[in-house]
């Protein structure tokens, strides 16, 4: 019986849109969204749940699970698999493009030597937007959690995963926390089929699927041979970029030891130079990932600058596209079981504790120092829950407040 209703019940098509549309929405997000991958997840929900109503936060929170389960960058990933179901593989370029090439563009020209942003990540201005993406994924854990954990049982799971988190800092503890309340979720939730009419579809068969997925095999194996036999820096770098978006899990700040490992004893960007970008990768609104723009642009590539900025941007993020375009009509097709379905519950809600544990660590710590900034937390949380202001409204609120509360 359930094997029918897998395979007869009718997929709703999602609300079409245009890429035009998505380009312009993720790039308002990639001028504004400070803060890390945490609170890029909550700037998203914030835009396209609640504003936009693209999904729902249960799908949502699905999308996010799987982005957490592979490896790369989650809030990318998360951002491309939004883009292709609301306006296909042209939506998918479309929102990678608007969410990371504004903070990639401002690296680039970080590399040719503008002097004067070196203290830009310790500026008032940042600070305000770090304590502005503190409301921005308080608001998001508070969201989720009311529609993700209505039980006894599925709060528990959050304020489990959250502990499980906080407890063990390492980039597996996420994905040990979800493992299990996969497994709680599975063997404890009673749960119905999932209605016909939240069945998402994103546009992609699964011989498509089959099909990216080999080509990010493919091209794990085949880039390092082909820079052992061509023994150029180009594709060595191109090799090294593309095999940390393929193999690190956690997001942004777990992948660089291995491109620093990767850059630097071969001497093709000294450590003080490094050092230096990852400061001005974290003055800058978007992906971490995009620290791979500037070291394109400071290696000493024959044609270098922008033409080695965007392609070891290119390199570093075509696996994350490859895996999540490639794995969704799998995942699709799996969470349509009963099974899967009652593990979802458990993985959806252990997400919510996830984003709790990181609400504290690294977004609070890194933002909050005094009453005053906590005050400043507490002012924008209130105008984006209550006031229903628009984030991007709050966040040229939150920059200003920082630069004047500068000592």
């Amino acid at each position: 019986m359930q094997h029918n209703i897998e395979s007869n019940a009718p997929r709703t098509q999602n609300k079409a849109g245009s890429p035009t549309e998505v380009l312009i929405a993720f790039l308002k997000l990639g001028l504004t969204s400070f803060g890390g991958p945490v609170a890029h997840l909550g700037y998203f929900r914030s835009e396209f749940v609640e504003r936009r109503q693209w999904l729902d936060d249960k799908s949502y929170a699905d999308l996010v699970a799987l982005c957490q389960f592979l490896p790369g960058p989650a809030s990318s990933q998360v951002g491309m698999a939004l883009g292709l179901g609301r306006a296909g593989w042209l939506g998918a370029l479309a929102a990678w493009l608007g969410f990371t090439l504004p903070s990639a563009i401002v690296l680039i020209l970080f590399a040719f030597g503008v002097a004067s942003w070196a203290g830009l990540a310790q500026s008032g201005v940042i600070h305000g937007l770090k304590v502005m993406a503190v409301a921005v994924v308080a608001q998001a854990v508070w969201g989720m959690s009311k529609s993700l954990c209505p039980d006894r049982l599925r709060g528990g799971i959050a304020v489990g995963a959250a502990m499980l988190v906080l407890t063990l800092s390492s980039a597996f503890s996420q994905i040990l926390a979800i493992m299990l309340g996969g497994i709680i979720g599975w063997r404890l939730l009673s749960l119905q089929h999932l209605p016909t009419a939240e069945h998402r579809n994103y546009g992609v068969s699964r011989t498509t699927g089959a099909l990216l997925l080999a080509v990010f095999g493919a091209l794990l194996v085949g880039l390092p041979a082909l820079a052992a036999l061509s023994d150029t820096t180009v594709v060595s770098a191109v090799s090294s970029f593309y095999q940390a978006g393929s193999l690190v899990f956690g997001g942004g700040h777990v992948v660089l030891p291995l491109l620093q490992a990767s850059v630097v004893p071969p001497g093709w960007i000294s450590n003080d130079t490094f050092l230096a970008g990852y400061g001005a990768a974290q003055a800058v609104p978007g992906p971490l990932f995009t620290f791979a723009a500037f070291l394109g642009a400071a290696m000493p590539f024959p044609s270098g600058g922008w033409v080695g900025g965007i392609v070891l941007l290119l390199a570093i993020f075509l696996p994350s596209f490859l895996l999540v375009a490639g794995a969704l009509p799998y995942w699709e097709t799996l969470r349509q079981r009963v099974g899967i379905q009652q593990a979802m519950g458990g993985i959806n809600a252990a997400v919510v504790g996830v984003l709790g544990a990181a609400l504290y660590d690294p977004v609070w710590t890194s933002a909050i120092h005094s009453k005053a900034d906590f005050a400043l937390a507490l002012a924008a949380y209130g105008m984006l829950v209550f006031g229903k202001v628009s984030p991007v409204f709050v966040v040229g609120l939150a920059a200003l407040a920082g630069a004047l509360l500068a000592p």
